[in-house]
């Protein structure tokens, strides 16, 4: 129902955004507006999306905290791990980059868990198939480190997980490092886990 009710919304918003831009101004005080450039420049650098602040999460920049609960129950907060260096992942079950992806990150996990290396793999539990599903697939891949559910979406909105997996290597003072879009494999991990302070 959310996934219509989304949807309904884009659409109106693109009509919208269609028709504003258009649409002719008839009086002729309107047009010298238009003929004149305004001295407000628009930052064409700038990606703008309701809801989301883009700008807080990029590369160099501290990683915003947030703080989700697992399907066990537990609340697991971002800051916590600091002074570790934490792979912050987004996935769903669905996702099938994202099934590839896991069992390379379980095999990292296990390898260098003892090496303050963490990995929090967000689940988009709004756009996914449920809790069943969820325990189903950690169970499936045996998936031992923490899944937090961002069962709302704001987490993903926020670290612009538009497409998954996606996934932010965050250093042991909890700054962005880097941003990956795709799977990653164990090679990758380690070469970007080495990067890190």
């Amino acid at each position: 129902m959310n996934k219509n009710l989304l949807s309904i919304a884009i659409i109106l918003l693109a009509v919208a955004i269609v028709f504003v831009n258009l649409w002719k101004p008839s009086s002729i005080e309107s047009e010298k507006e238009v003929a004149e450039p305004s001295t407000e420049e628009l930052d064409p650098t700038s990606e703008e999306i309701p809801g989301a602040d883009l700008s807080e999460v990029k590369e160099g920049k501290a990683a915003p905290d947030f703080e989700l609960t697992t399907p066990d129950g537990e609340t697991v907060k971002l800051s916590d791990y600091q002074g570790k260096k934490v792979i912050l992942n987004f996935w769903a079950t669905w996702c099938p980059p994202c099934k590839a992806e896991m069992p390379h990150m379980q095999d990292f996990y296990e390898k260098n868990k003892e090496n303050d290396i963490e990995i929090l793999a967000v689940n988009l539990t709004n756009m996914d198939k449920g809790q069943a599903a969820i325990e189903e697939f950690v169970t499936d891949y045996g998936l031992t480190f923490e899944i937090p559910l961002d069962e709302d979406g704001s987490i993903g909105m926020q670290y612009q997980a538009f497409s998954i997996p996606t996934s932010y290597m965050i250093d042991t003072n909890g700054v962005i490092t880097k941003k990956i879009v795709g799977p990653m494999d164990g090679a990758m991990m380690e070469n970007l886990t080495a990067a890190m302070e």
